[in-house]
Order: structure tokens, then sequence, then C-alpha cells
């Protein structure tokens, strides 16, 4: 008799009797919770539950500095988050955000940023990312953008020989 509360008792508006019994499987209330968490939601839990942030350095081929935040979910890659950092000047630099498209909009992005900005507090961090989701991600953040990459004359300084040079 759920939901009759409201409703007139006499024969001329009684209740019919495919409204008396709810769908099989469907316990009658309309805002009943369903049996599986919706994808949306089960991506952003795996995003704070199950990745997992490991650093890297890249070689010095792909410049000086470079470093890479590795987001990993069950042993496979589903992000990466590319910078630069200058710990004399407490500056870094973002320069590429990728991130599995299944991650997208689980705020896995906005949790690597703020993972870096936690690893390195005193940074002033700016970005040269040009891929329009990144952007996004950086403008909420609230990370500058910068048009070229100035580098600092820490990184640019190349590395001294430790071998003194004969004659």
């Amino acid at each position: 008799m759920h939901g009759q509360h409201a409703r007139p008792t006499g024969k001329l508006f009684g209740p019919t009797p495919a409204a008396q019994a709810p769908p099989p499987g469907h316990g009658g209330a309309g805002h009943s919770r369903r049996r599986r968490i919706s994808g949306r939601f089960h991506r952003r839990i795996l995003a704070y539950r199950a990745v997992e942030f490991l650093s890297a350095h890249i070689p010095e081929a792909s410049g000086p500095g470079e470093e890479c935040l590795l987001l990993v979910h069950v042993r496979q890659v589903v992000g990466q988050v590319h910078y630069r950092i200058c710990r004399d000047c407490a500056r870094g630099v973002i320069t590429a955000v990728i991130i599995d498209q299944r991650f997208r909009n689980a705020g896995l992005g906005t949790r690597a940023l703020s993972h870096l900005r936690s690893r390195h507090p005193r940074t002033a961090w700016r970005s040269t990312a040009t891929r329009r989701t990144a952007r996004d991600l950086l403008r909420l953040m609230r990370i500058p953008t910068i048009i070229s990459d100035p580098s600092c004359v820490h990184t640019r300084q190349p590395l001294l020989d430790p071998t003194p040079a004969t004659s």
C-alpha cells in the first residue's frame, strides 16, 4: 500500500491491479539504489584508490632535469606528467600531461598535479603544454601557461667532466 496514503479510498479512485504490484526485481521506490556503481563514479573511485604515482628520471637526451610522474593502475601506465624542475630557482615547468581516455573525467589529472605540488611545496609551477585537455586541467589548477620554455641558468650549464684534461 506504499504511496496510497494521500489518495481517496473509494471504489472510484482505488488502485488498479497493475499499480498494486511493483515490477519484478524492483522494490517499488523510485529512488532505490542500483546494483552496480555507475561507470564514471567507479572510475573516480579507481583514480583515488587504485592508481599509484611513480617518479622516473628521463635520460639527458630529452633535456636537462626532465622528469616524469607515471600514473600506474594494475601494472599499466594510465597517465604521465612530464616536467622539469630546478631546485635552485624553485621553478618547475610542466611540459606535458597525458591521461588515458577512460580516466579523463575521473579527477586523476587534478590528483596528479596536486601530488606534484605536495612533493615540491615551494616550487612555482608554469606550463608549456599545448594539448587542449592539458590546458583545461592546468587552467583549473591555476597553473599559468607560458609560450616558450625559458630554461633557468642552472639547467643550461653543461655538466662538467670530472676527469681532468691531459695535455
